[in-house]
């Protein structure tokens, strides 16, 4: 009876990442439009390629367990991708719509990361060994985006260093003055 009631998790969870997957489908183009770079556009772009292979490797699973990869929507993913459309809408300077959309995308990341090592590992329970390594290899691709995404945020953050460090020597200044104008009352 518990294998049963695991099996049944299981298939709720897959349906769960289907739908998630499908809704970064229609996420991804917009996200890869909204970026400044070639370089992040083009990380979108292979995302986008990978993921429909993610829908395909889970209908694979599907077929295999005689189930329909439809079910109810997964609201975790919803949310996530509504929180990133909010961010395309914002008024940001290139760079720093750069680093909201890679900061919506790693947060989408980790959601399947989660989402697909729970699944695999349920999929091992259930001695179920194709699924097992169909669920790796999209789990593999997921966290290659996540290191991927983590690079270009770096890349971002030295690009933009020239300004932080403007605004560091700015407060350094105004700090000085500061202390100045109140060693000055403390004098008098």
């Amino acid at each position: 009876m518990q294998k049963e009631s695991l099996r049944q998790l299981y298939i709720d969870e897959l349906k769960d990442l289907y739908s998630a997957e499908t809704q970064i489908v229609k996420a991804l183009p917009k996200m890869a439009k909204a970026s400044s770079t070639a370089e992040l556009r083009q990380a979108f772009e292979e995302h986008l390629r990978q993921t429909s292979e993610h829908v395909s490797r889970l209908e694979q699973i599907f077929e295999m367990i005689d189930e329909k990869a439809t079910g109810k929507k997964c609201l975790g993913m919803e949310g996530l991708v509504k929180e990133g459309a909010e961010t395309m809408k914002e008024d940001y300077e290139d760079e720093v719509m750069d680093a909201a959309l890679i900061a919506a995308a790693q947060r989408v990341e980790h959601y399947e990361i989660a989402g697909y090592g729970t699944v695999r590992a349920m999929a091992e329970l259930l001695g179920e060994s194709e699924h097992v390594s169909l669920l790796d290899q999209t789990l593999d691709e997921e966290k290659q985006t996540d290191e991927k995404l983590t690079q270009l945020a770096e890349n971002i953050g030295s690009e933009m260093g020239g300004a932080t460090e403007d605004v560091d020597e700015d407060e350094e200044r105004e700090i000085g003055s500061r202390k100045a104008k109140g060693s000055a009352r403390r004098a008098a």
